[in-house]
């Protein structure tokens, strides 16, 4: 090596060393700092070669910032989108007090909709005085056929895609666009209608104000040992690349530090310099990352996919998490640059590297993971009513012991993994193609490099084994196998009037609808056994009374031949509801169909005799899992307009082999009664807090993916970088680039396939503990193929990435130096 300090192209900013060596402190507090500030000025001062290095640490550390950043956001942002929806909803909503009719008050009623995946929210308004109350975002109340929109329902409509949508809303006219505040994101499919025809026997709302505070549902504890385990697995990687990041340029660093030792530096200070060097990227990186974060908080405004839009305004890091960032990051770089020294020995000739290197010390990396283990192990149950041992689901999980022991676990994988590498390739002998030569020799003389590039990855698969293992064992839990029948009918449509007319005129129109197999279509309520009670505190027999073709109730029943004007008596097999039944359903005896008027003064009876010749029959479950029991009755038997307290209903079994067949009945529905409730039978139901967790995980991923995919890749470069000079050398004395490249894909691939190794084992130990937290089993024990497949893909795809910078590398101008 050379120590010549004449001014070159990459060094003619530096400081001349004659100055640093007169301004080299001896020690103490004053020493230390400026230390680092000498540290730093080299950094900013090095020519072309610092300035690269400096900013390959600044734009990987800027991209774990960047992320952890956008992680203490998470916080603000959720309780930014419960504020604006509590913002809309009715001060009284859930209060038993009843709202007088004034100036101010406003109907209301939800209307949502569903359109292909996407769920359209809205409600239909109706002021009832001359300045009535306004939901936020709102500057006056739609008027009878209007309608405000949000932006991006404004957009849908507008387009092809929309048609559908539109043509559903056909009797209403777009005149107003509502504002963020009453928006939850700018990607919220949502809307405002004003009608006349709302009032509250139609299910309209009376409401004073709005902004009501609605009690947060607390969550499973199931689901916070999840959330828990995931903030570790997709954070841990990125602190861990953090301190990769701020390592990258050690080699050409140490020998600089050689030139300050012959000046008269002693080792202490050359490794406080060095930490300034350090310090400088990782100031520059915190910056960067702030740039990062800024860009992406206003692109995310502009994004859907997996439901994360969000308004710029309302991702903002938590103060405290956004300080500890700020202090954390700098204080890692120069505790990891210091750490990173102590096994390298800078004398004033040189770098001493070419001894054999000690041998790295194992049982702290085996005891980490371990204690981890331990930790969750000792951390008790979580599941059902039991945690912890204690009875009561209103007990917390132990949410610090979880995230300890997960961290200990997963950050003594990526300590184990040097170690690994290590001892794995000093058994490996020479021999074989000359790329594994290349790759090995190099490998034997500084593993600890590579293993340092693969450690996220190792991190990540490790994590992402563990969770799936999570998923799998309580998927159960959260996605539950309903006995709907989605292929006797698969949309429910109910109204809240019982009318015969409306519900043949509903069966009608469905059935010429597109995309609609069958319909069936009924009226129902509640009648009572009418007359004086023995005991006035008995509870009065009460049944329910279905009236509908014969067609519709034999999917209700099995109730054999049938005329119009036949009735029936169903039955199920629970012996005491069929007793009940009988109470009230008497063949030749009379009955109330105004049940109310028995409970409450002011309400007239409504008499009706169950014919003598009633059969009794059982009955059979309806698309959506039910039996029903009580009175069926064909149209001829009685007049359903009679019926009070009624509500109609139509199940359609919609042909699977029609384009948007549901968005069609929707349609349909929409003209019928604007005020029509439409149900989708789903065969499986997911519970919201699950699928919301899991789709931030997905999210989350994605993230911390890209980051490993990035920090591998400038991990590369830089790496190649440090070997510019050696690549170029041995193109000049003949080896050809398909070597080269060759060698550098098997460097990597050992220190992966031993990553990906300890990673399963890692990963399926960490899942098996909280498998067992959560008092479950292990399914499923070779859900890891996948997982690792992906890493190995990962890898892959970066390696080829770095290919044209390898040839760039290998020209003969790499051989040029002073």
């Amino acid at each position: 090596m050379s120590l010549d300090t004449r001014a070159t192209a990459d060094n003619r900013h530096a400081p001349p060393l004659a100055d640093i060596a007169a301004t080299v402190p001896k020690g103490g507090p004053r020493a230390f700092v400026r230390d680092l500030a000498m540290g730093i000025r080299f950094a900013v001062g090095g020519g072309r070669e610092g300035w690269t290095r400096t900013l390959l640490t600044a734009v990987g550390v800027g991209l774990g910032v960047a992320l952890l950043l956008g992680a203490a956001s998470v916080p603000t942002l959720l309780q930014h989108r419960e504020d604006r929806e509590v913002a809309r909803a009715a001060t009284d909503q859930f209060s038993d007090k009843k709202v007088e009719r004034s100036n101010s008050t406003v109907l209301q009623r939800d209307t949502p909709t569903d359109f292909r995946d996407a769920t359209v929210s809205g409600r239909v308004l109706r002021a009832e005085g001359s300045d009535p109350a306004l939901p936020p975002g709102l500057k006056k109340i739609p008027a009878d056929g209007e309608m405000a929109v949000s932006p991006a329902l404004r957009e849908l409509l507008d387009s092809s895609d929309g048609a559908l949508l539109k043509e559903r809303f056909g009797e209403y006219r777009v005149t107003d666009t509502i504002g963020d505040a009453g928006l939850t994101n700018p990607k919220e499919l949502y809307y405002y209608a004003g009608s006349d025809a709302l009032t509250p026997a139609k299910g309209g709302h009376r409401v004073a104000d709005f902004g009501y505070k609605e009690p947060a549902e607390p969550m499973d504890p199931l689901l916070i040992v999840l959330v828990v385990l995931i903030c570790v697995v997709l954070l841990t990687p990125v602190v861990i690349f953090i301190g990769t990041a701020v390592r990258f340029g050690g080699d050409r660093r140490d020998r600089r530090l050689a030139a300050l030792r012959l000046v008269g530096a002693d080792a202490h200070s050359v490794r406080r310099i060095a930490a300034g060097e350090a310090l400088c990227g990782a100031l520059l990186g915190l910056a960067a990352g702030g740039l990062f974060f800024l860009g992406v908080r206003e692109v995310i405004g502009t994004l859907d996919g997996w439901k994360i839009s969000a308004f710029p305004s309302d991702v903002v890091p938590v103060p405290g998490l956004a300080a500890l960032i700020l202090l954390a990051v700098p204080v890692t770089a120069v505790l990891v640059t210091l750490i990173s020294l102590r096994a390298v020995s800078i004398e004033p000739l040189g770098v001493v590297r070419s001894t054999k290197p000690r041998k790295r010390r194992v049982w702290w990396r085996i005891v980490m993971p371990l204690l981890g283990l331990g930790i969750l192990l000792a951390s008790g149950q979580v599941g059902g009513d039991v945690i912890n041992g204690y009875v009561g689901g209103d007990v917390a999980p132990p949410v610090f012991a979880i995230g300890t022991g997960a961290t200990l676990t997963l950050v003594g994988l990526a300590a184990l993994l040097p170690w690994l590498v290590e001892a794995s390739v000093a058994r490996l002998r020479g021999g074989g193609p000359v790329p594994w030569q290349l790759a090995i020799r190099r490998l034997q003389l500084s593993s600890g490099t590579a293993a340092r590039a693969v450690s996220g990855i190792t991190v990540a698969v490790a994590g992402a084994v563990a969770l799936q293992m999570m998923f799998v064992a309580m998927h159960d839990d959260f996605n539950r196998t309903t006995d709907n029948d989605p292929g006797r009918a698969k949309l429910v449509v109910r109204a809240d009037v019982g009318d015969g007319e409306l519900a043949e005129r509903m069966i009608d129109k469905f059935r010429t609808t597109k995309g609609v197999k069958n319909v069936i279509g009924t009226v129902s309520t509640y009648v009572v056994k009418p007359g004086k009670l023995k005991n006035p505190d008995d509870l009065r027999p009460t049944t329910e009374l279905t009236v509908g073709t014969c067609a519709n109730l034999r999917e209700l029943a099995r109730i054999g031949d049938c005329r119009d004007g036949d009735t029936f008596v169903v039955h199920t097999g629970d012996t005491e509801m069929n007793k009940w039944v009988d109470e009230s359903a008497r063949p030749g005896k009379p009955i109330d169909l105004n049940a109310i008027s028995w409970d409450e003064s002011g309400h007239q009876h409504v008499p009706w005799t169950l014919p003598a010749d009633s059969r009794k029959v059982k009955a059979r479950p309806d698309p959506g899992g039910d039996l029903h029991d009580g009175i069926y009755a064909t149209p001829g038997a009685i007049d359903a307009s009679k019926m009070a307290d009624a509500s109609t209903t139509a199940m359609i079994q919609v042909d699977p082999d029609t384009k948007d067949a549901e968005e069609y009945i929707r349609n349909t529905a929409a003209h019928v009664d604007p005020f029509l409730s439409v149900q989708t039978l789903r065969a499986v139901e997911r519970d919201k807090q699950y699928a919301t967790i899991q789709r931030g995980l997905q999210v989350g991923a994605m993230a911390t993916m890209a980051l490993i995919a990035a920090s591998l890749l400038v991990s590369m470069i830089e790496q190649l970088r440090e070997r510019k000079r050696l690549l170029a050398a041995l193109t000049a004395f003949g080896t050809r680039r398909a070597t080269m490249a060759w060698s550098i894909l098997w460097q990597t691939a050992i220190p992966v396939a031993i990553g990906l190794v300890l990673a399963v084992a890692g990963g399926l130990g960490l899942g098996w503990v909280m498998v067992r937290m959560i008092q479950k089993s292990v399914t499923d024990w070779w859900l890891f193929a996948p997982l690792t497949a992906a890493g190995a893909a990962l890898v892959a795809v970066v390696t080829l990435l770095s290919l044209p910078p390898l040839w760039r590398m290998m020209r003969p101008d790499g051989l040029r130096t002073e």
